[in-house]
């Protein structure tokens, strides 16, 4: 029987699939990532959105502006880790004041066992904002819908890049050792 916990670490993959298709995103790029896999899976099966896959995150940046410029809204879905690919490309939000939607599963921080993730997971907060970027951060599931959702409308509409944080506290705990 699944406990509460597990109820809600399944749920808010549906709860920021849902906000994506209120706000009207159709493309969706994205970084391969075990922590999206649900809402990857769930975007790449909707018919409306297109989605693509990046070897790199700055890709994304570069592609949601082009997307944007041609009319279409879209989101950027990544790993902490893949947020220093970004920060020059960022510059290009700021200056041609261009909306920008991220969401971001974090590593390097609670409950985390890869030490490499540790140093980036601790400055993706500073590094985005020092950027430019609005940051709002998701410590519980139940936040999930309301935070996405806050941010899809503050950067659709206001035209800044804001990025969502989901903490691990959201995500669970990684266990490569089973």
């Amino acid at each position: 029987m699944q406990t509460d916990q597990q109820t809600k670490a399944t749920v808010w993959p549906d709860q920021i699939f849902d906000v994506l298709k209120e706000a009207g995103v159709t493309q969706v790029a994205y970084v391969p990532d075990a922590g999206h896999s649900k809402l990857i899976s769930r975007c790449e099966a909707e018919k409306s959105m297109h989605t693509v896959s990046l070897t790199t995150e700055e890709e994304g940046v570069a592609m949601l502006a082009g997307s944007w410029m041609g009319g279409a809204k879209g989101v950027l879905l990544m790993q902490s880790s893949g947020v220093g690919n970004c920060i020059n490309m960022l510059s290009m939000f700021q200056e041609c004041r261009l909306p920008l939607l991220m969401l971001v599963t974090m590593r390097g921080v609670w409950g985390e066992f890869n030490p490499w993730q540790v140093p980036m997971g601790g400055s993706t907060a500073s590094a985005l904002s020092g950027a430019g970027v609005i940051v709002h951060s998701a410590e519980r599931a139940e936040d999930i819908r309301d935070t996405v959702h806050a941010s899809a409308l503050l950067a659709f509409q206001t035209y800044r890049p804001v990025a969502v944080l989901i903490q691990q506290s959201v995500i669970g705990f990684k266990n490569w050792s089973k």
